[in-house]
């Protein structure tokens, strides 16, 4: 049975308040895709603005949710209904399934976009949504659950013939065993946690009473952060480059690359800047590792938009890490160089759509680059920055693109991702988007919070990352001064 189907006369008792009247459904491309009158739109913020923005231009209404935090946020009244799914916490509200299917059946919806982060990823959402003859935008739940587990997906790597790391053939169970694989490959180790994401459950052992400490660590803090204690062992490759490539694959057979992404300027594991193409990257070996990304997401059954992520060495070998069975926050650099809209080809993929292109016809033109900005504060180990935005300057010109969500006055609240903003830029050389991207740093102002504008104005000026000469420890090791507000 269909979970929050019962609760959904509850839901529209609860909720007619904050539903708008529905109204007749704007014509457009949803003549093409039939089977979507309308889509819920299951995140908040700048991603639930970008996928609403899509929906109307495919001529799709559209339902938002938001929690009592959101209450009020300006992007809510573009969408056709929005609809009160619980207090602030996430857990009572964007991450909890059967107030999301409530608000589904308020809306009369077909689809249900996850966006980045909350459900997106969640295998079990994804099959409590089709249970519900509901359409989730996203892979099927079979080929997140194989991919979602690192080690099931390095197997399906192993299938494809896509290169692997040297480590654990899958979890290890004991010290005993984590010390004998440590002797064959050699330290520096990496320890990694199965269910892992976002840095946590990860840790480097450098020799045997590191290895021992670390495992303990790395399980404890995954079991914590996933429910899953597991974990497994990979060489450390000292100093690596982040490359992933962009997939996208519908229900007829056909699976391409939109070329790779650089995200290797990171602190502590999170990503601050992201780049197409990569900049060191040899042309036969960015071949290499878009058709490896390509053969991966066929052996795995895999459809809809996509990333495989990969680490690549100092002698421009790369390795696979995992595949983001999602869209990527930063999407928006592939869709400037490409001149794709993955939102929407999401859509069209959700409703049984073939891919509109063949991979002779995807060129990557010009360079884009992304910064995220934050609500923290770099100055102080990059805490949080909760708090009204009192003044507001936004940029714009020629070659800049902001997705974002706030507006003067609007308050950031403690409860979420500090996400606030991401600003792209696209222009036909990567010295011309370099030169573009302090421009635009330049005229953001944002008063009344803290936030990671500062240092990426320093990021832009630092001669090792302009020379491409980075990698995912950079921050870590050489920024030692921090930057001023």
């Amino acid at each position: 049975m269909c979970p929050g189907a019962d609760a959904a006369r509850l839901a529209r008792a609860d909720h007619a308040g904050e539903s708008e009247v529905e109204g007749s459904h704007p014509r457009g491309e949803c003549a093409r895709i039939s089977m979507f009158q309308r889509i819920l739109v299951a995140n908040r913020g700048e991603i639930a603005l970008r996928v609403i923005r899509a929906c109307k231009e495919m001529g799709i209404g559209t339902v938002a949710v938001f929690s009592e935090a959101d209450r009020g946020a300006h992007y809510l009244d573009l969408a056709d209904q929005k609809v009160c799914i619980g207090p602030a916490a996430a857990t009572d509200s964007y991450l909890e399934i059967r107030r999301i299917i409530s608000a589904a059946e308020v809306g009369n919806v077909q689809a249900i976009h996850p966006g980045y982060g909350f459900l997106s990823e969640n295998a079990h959402f994804a099959e409590v949504c089709r249970s519900c003859n509901i359409e989730f935008i996203g892979p099927s739940h079979e080929a997140m659950q194989k991919l979602g587990d690192k080690v099931s997906a390095k197997q399906i790597a192993r299938d494809a013939k896509v290169p692997l790391v040297p480590g654990s053939d899958g979890l290890v169970s004991s010290e005993a065993e984590a010390l004998a694989i440590a002797k064959k490959i050699g330290y520096p180790i990496l320890i990694k946690a199965t269910a892992g994401g976002g840095g946590k459950g990860m840790r480097v052992a450098t020799d045997d009473a590191s290895m021992v400490t670390g495992l303990k660590q790395a399980a404890l803090e995954a079991e914590k952060s996933f429910k899953n204690a597991g974990v497994y062992l990979e060489k450390y490759i000292e100093r690596p480059r982040h490359v992933e490539v962009q997939i996208i694959a519908d229900h007829h057979g056909n699976a391409l690359h939109l070329w790779e992404r650089d995200c290797s300027l990171q602190r502590r594991h999170q990503k601050l800047v992201e780049e197409s193409p990569a900049s060191t990257l040899p042309n036969d070996v960015r071949e290499e590792i878009c058709k490896a990304a390509v053969r991966l997401v066929k052996t795995a059954g895999y459809t809809n938009a996509g990333t495989c992520e990969f680490i690549v060495d100092l002698e421009n070998r790369f390795y696979f890490i995992e595949v983001n069975a999602r869209i990527q926050v930063e999407h928006p650099v592939t869709e400037l160089v490409t001149g794709i809209d993955l939102v929407k080809q999401q859509i069209r993929i959700a409703a049984g759509e073939p891919l509109p292109f063949k991979q002779k016809q995807i060129e990557c033109k010009g360079c884009a680059i992304e910064v995220r900005i934050n609500a923290e504060d770099p100055a102080n180990n990059y805490r949080g920055s909760p708090g009204k935005i009192t003044k507001l300057r936004l940029p714009g010109g020629p070659g800049v693109r902001l997705d974002t969500h706030v507006y003067e006055g609007y308050t950031i609240g403690p409860y979420y991702d500090s996400l606030i903003g991401k600003l792209i830029v696209h222009k036909p050389t990567r010295e011309e988007a370099f030169a573009c991207m302090r421009r635009a740093l330049d005229e953001f102002r944002v008063e009344g919070i803290k936030t990671t504008i500062p240092l990426l104005r320093e990021i832009f000026v630092n001669k090792d990352f302009i020379a491409g000469k980075v990698d995912t420890t950079y921050i870590e090791r050489t920024w030692t001064q921090p930057p001023s507000q």
